[in-house]
């Protein structure tokens, strides 16, 4: 990874793990972990330092409750936005805000007094995502993916299927395959994502406070797992967590603010249809430019007021 963009900005390193990830998608989470540690630890490090000068009298869980509430408001502010107006880019989305994840946990090794950029981090991080249970098996994959050959796959399109599945997985948009849920709380998961992209063919806009809550949870999940995992303790799933019958104050909140996304498409629909507009002699172009202008000024608010919040 020698020509990596080690200091370039956070767009060009999703844009460089993503075209690796492509590359080599059955190795997807040992190359990201291995790209967070190297690229991202210094980062992290620098970060929790300045944390540090910034609140003299912060103690550690301290400390560690402001580095996973910005970790989670910029996943969400940072992912959102291209995967939500621009859903062409979700690949590019899910790679952002698992840059952001992984940055996330690097910081909160920094708050225990680990070294971030160390390589022990990478294994720690695949245990911590729940890709493998323990250190030995994480560090002997990293090993084993450093080693092998990259296998191509069938097609770029094959390849693009495989590392969405996995990011999805690694982020936590799905329950990952080591989390305990019924198979019928996995399999509706998946046909909640099938129906948000389909719906998001018409009303792009779904993907705003889809990715919004599912972001969120899996950020704020992540971070409680390494926060509990560097203080020693056991970092198992939850037992259940798909409970019937709970419902989140987050989750009421998502589904208002989908219903409110797919509201303003529809009345945009409906007041060209009432006025008669046209472009070009025909209707249809007006629609896809006023559906497309208002996904892009909806998501560019959006992306505006979460990034003012991960930076205050």
């Amino acid at each position: 990874m020698q020509d990596s963009p080690v200091d370039g900005p956070e767009s060009a390193l999703s844009r460089y793990v993503l075209r690796a990830a492509l590359a080599d998608p059955g190795h997807l989470p040992e190359l990201l972990a291995n790209f967070a540690v190297h690229h991202l630890g210094r980062r992290a490090a620098t970060s929790v330092a300045r944390a540090r000068q910034e609140h003299p009298g912060a103690d550690e869980a301290e400390l560690s409750a402001m580095v996973i509430t910005r970790g989670r408001r910029v996943s969400q502010s940072e992912g959102t936005f291209v995967g939500g107006p621009f859903m062409v880019l979700v690949p590019f989305a899910f790679c952002a805000a698992l840059l952001t994840q992984s940055r996330m946990v690097l910081e909160l090794a920094a708050v225990t007094g680990r070294e971030p950029a160390e390589g022990a981090r990478a294994a720690e991080l695949l245990v911590i995502q729940g890709v493998y249970p323990d250190e030995e098996r994480a560090a002997a994959a990293l090993e084993a993916a450093a080693a092998a050959r990259p296998r191509a796959a069938p097609s770029r399109i094959a390849a693009l299927r495989t590392v969405v599945k996995r990011m999805a997985r690694l982020l936590g948009v799905v329950a990952p395959r080591q989390r305990p849920v019924s198979a019928a709380f996995r399999v509706g998961q998946w046909v909640l994502l099938a129906v948000v992209f389909l719906v998001g063919l018409v009303a792009p806009l779904v993907w705003l406070p889809y990715l919004n809550y599912s972001y969120h949870r899996a950020s704020q999940e992540l971070g409680e797992r390494a926060r509990v995992y560097y203080r020693g303790e056991n970092t198992a799933w939850p037992a259940r967590p798909d409970r019937a019958g709970r419902v989140r104050p987050g989750q009421v909140a998502s589904v208002l603010r989908t219903l409110l996304s797919l509201l303003l498409p529809i009345a945009a629909v409906v007041l060209v249809i009432a006025t008669d507009a046209t472009l070009a002699g025909s209707r249809y172009p007006l629609l896809a430019v006023v559906l497309v202008t208002l996904s892009a000024l909806v998501g560019t608010v959006w992306y505006l007021r979460h990034r003012r919040r991960a930076e205050e």
